[in-house]
């Protein structure tokens, strides 16, 4: 079964935010209040809120009120559909990289490269050091006129 591009558009740019990878992380952890979630992001709760929103759509947080109390809960089913999708194309890469390997051992196999001749003399050519380059910048460079 494919899944729909449209829900993998909206799990990965859910997951393209750094907080809201945080937050899911979180979750992982176990459900959490609103306040719990949004605390360790240092914004307001209008701002954090927009976040919760995105991961919602997606389908990756369910909200659940109880009383007065918002808990979200990690819904890991549109992740999981995301990371099928990223399989196939891991399995593609391999076999790519798996051709590639076998093809450079054939090539090295039927070509070798040519052994470099040991040097026996000194490491460099020329008989000297080279100067190491001057500790502090030189002075300012011209201004531009304007």
């Amino acid at each position: 079964m494919e899944a729909d591009p449209a829900i993998l558009n909206q799990v990965f740019a859910a997951l393209s935010d750094a907080t809201r990878r945080d937050v899911l992380r979180q979750l992982g952890q176990g459900g959490a209040t609103v306040t719990e979630l949004a605390q360790p992001h240092g914004m307001s709760l209008p701002g954090f809120m927009k976040h919760l929103r995105v991961l919602e759509d997606a389908g990756l947080v369910t909200r659940l009120k109880e009383g007065r109390v918002v808990r979200c809960e990690l819904a890991a089913q549109p992740m999981q559909e995301a990371a099928m999708w990223l399989a196939h194309y891991e399995q593609f890469w391999s076999a790519q990289l798996d051709s590639l390997g076998r093809y450079l051992y054939h090539e090295e196999e039927v070509n070798p490269w040519p052994k470099a001749p040991r040097k026996t003399g000194p490491a460099s050519a020329s008989p000297g050091t080279t100067p190491s380059r001057p500790k502090k910048s030189g002075g300012p460079g011209p201004s531009r006129k304007r």
